[in-house]
Order: structure tokens, then C-alpha cells, then sequence
């Protein structure tokens, strides 16, 4: 479920976060928005614009009240390369350790390599997910020649592929995963087959806008920051905040996902995993989406992260 806008007033000041609806990236930001961080930070942020993700988030960015977005690095680093004119200012998600590929139940596939000669779903070519799937291959020896990839559609069609058995296997998460127990069973979770290590999203706004207004850049971050501190302090609550706003009924299942991603870390505080990150372009590099290793110094602008965050991880 995506949702165009999160149900704010009209006039508000909006920012972009791929995937706000429907996935967990943007959990800091509704709490942030529910206790007013952002206003206590000097920035009337009051509604979230929506991205399927990739080069669509990118221009959302652009197009918002604010020009500031959370979007996958893999689109930030290619709108870049391409030459246009953003920064990237706050690190965002960090770790593809929710992902997992399921089986319907009572498969005999229990592990990876049961994999070889199986119908493997995931997404999309170009993928996150597509990725993953050819890292964890090679992480345990195995090559893509060994399986049959398809490209399924999104995480519903992933989990209707493998039930009706057009795939052996398919790409989910802890959050659709825990909401179908009883039709699939787990083949392999990515952190066990795998560093779970990804820099999955990074902060971005136009080289113009960090110049010309940098403490809003910062009041952004900040409270970003914030909303992840009472995340972690207060899951369930933030649960609850995310729930809402994603007109999701099923608050407990929400609880326990929350729970489950901060366990792993998923969540950056702004600081920049660049292990995280070069493990993210090695991924555009298998699948030929990128050739050379980009130079952060020359993307990366670290100063708006208050001085303790500013060091790598």
C-alpha cells in the first residue's frame, strides 16, 4: 500500500521518502512529524510525498515543498553521475538484514544452495533485490548460471508467484513474511547467507538549496535524528505513529517489525557506513549498472551532521 501524501494539511511543507506507505524507511520521519520535532528544529515539515523508489524518488526530491528527500543510494549516485546538481547530506538505512526468500509451506527448499536448478523470484532487473540475490550466490559459491532468475513484480507478486507456483522461491521481507506464516516457510534469510551490511537509502537535496539554506538542510536531520532516538526508546508507540499513517490496521504486526529492525540496526543515526556503501555499489556493479567506484568526497557533504556524526562508522 503507497499513499500519495500522508494526511496533512493542504498547505504543508512536504519532503520525499521513497517508499513512504508502505515500507519502514520512513519511520523516523512520522514520528518526527507526530511530535513535532520539526517544528522544534525550525523547519514546518508536515507531509511526506511518496517514490516507488530509483530515479522517481530523485525527481519527487526535486519537485517538493522542500527539495529534500531520502532515496536509495543507487539513485542518488547515478543522478549524479549523470550530471545533476545534488549532494548527498545524511546517511538513511543501512542494513538488507529484513530480506528473505520464502517457499510455500512445506517446501523442501531449507537453505540456499537447495536453491540450484530453482525458479528464484525477485523484483525487478536492476533491483535491489536482484542484487542481493546474485551477492548471496556468490557469497556461497554459486553462480546465477546455476538458478533461473525471475524478475516477479514487487513483494505481493513475489508472495503470489511462490504460492501458486510460477517460482520455487521468492523476495520478501520480516513485515510481509510475519503477515503470511501459514501459506510460506523461510528458504534463507539475506543476513544469514550474507553481510547484511547496505547502505540502502541516503539523504539528498540540490547543491543550490544546501548552499542557500543549510540550517533548514540541518533542522531536517535533526529531527530525523530525533524521531530515530524515540524510535528506538519507544517502539511500540512509534509503531503505532507508523500504523497511522500508513492506514494499516494491523498495529501488531507493525510492533513487532519495528522491533525486529531495530534489533538488526537498521536505521542509520546520519552518520556515513562507507563499508555499507561500497558493498551497495558492488551490487550496481554486478549488475552493470555501474563500472567505477565513485569518489565520496566528491558526493558526500558531511558537514551538515552535527560534529559526533561527521567520522564514519
Amino acid at each position: 500500500m503507497t499513499l500519495a501524501l500522508a494526511a496533512r494539511p493542504a498547505a504543508a511543507e512536504t519532503i520525499t521518502v521513497t517508499h513512504w506507505g508502505g515500507q519502514f524507511y520512513g519511520a523516523p520521519y512520522a514520528v518526527a512529524m507526530e511530535k513535532g520535532f520539526f517544528k522544534q528544529h525550525g523547519v514546518d515539515v508536515t507531509g511526506i510525498l511518496t517514490a516507488p523508489g530509483g530515479g522517481t524518488a530523485v525527481r519527487n526530491t526535486l519537485a517538493g515543498g522542500i527539495p529534500f528527500g531520502e532515496v536509495s543510494l543507487a539513485a542518488a549516485v547515478q543522478a549524479i553521475n549523470t550530471g545533476q546538481k545534488l549532494v548527498i547530506v545524511s546517511a538513511g538505512t543501512q542494513s538488507v538484514g529484513d530480506q528473505v526468500w520464502v517457499a510455500k509451506m512445506g517446501s523442501d527448499l531449507h537453505g540456499l544452495k537447495d536453491l540450484a536448478g530453482k525458479r528464484i523470484g525477485y523484483t525487478s532487473p536492476n533491483s535491489v533485490s536482484n542484487m542481493i540475490i546474485l551477492m548471496a550466490l556468490k557469497a556461497n559459491g554459486m553462480t546465477a548460471q546455476q538458478v533461473k532468475l525471475v524478475p516477479a513484480g514487487d513483494l505481493g507478486a513475489n508472495l503470489s508467484a511462490v504460492t501458486s507456483g510460477a517460482v520455487d522461491a521468492g523476495f520478501s521481507d520480516s513485515l510481509i513474511y510475519g503477515q503470511n506464516k501459514k501459506l510460506v516457510q523461510p528458504v534463507f534469510w539475506v543476513k544469514d547467507a550474507m553481510s547484511p551490511k547496505m547502505m540502502q537509502t541516503v539523504c539528498i537535496t540540490t547543491v543550490e538549496f544546501a548552499k542557500d539554506h543549510p540550517d533548514i538542510v540541518r533542522g531536517i536531520i535533526a529531527a530525523r535524528k530525533q524521531g530515530l532516538d524515540y524510535v528506538r526508546e519507544h517502539p511500540d508507540e512509534a509503531a503505532d505513529i507508523l500504523a497511522r499513517d500508513y492506514s494499516n490496521p494491523n498495529a501488531a504486526l507493525f510492533r513487532s517489525h519495528m522491533k525486529e529492525l531495530i534489533a538488526i540496526d537498521y536505521w542509520s543515526d546520519g552518520r556515513f557506513d562507507y563499508e555499507g556503501m561500497n558493498r551497495m555499489i558492488e551490487g550496481l556493479q554486478i549488475t552493470g549498472q555501474l563500472k567505477d567506484t565513485p569518489d565520496w568526497s566528491k558526493m558526500v557533504n558531511t558537514t551538515f551532521l552535527p560534529a559526533d556524526q561527521r567520522a564514519a562508522r
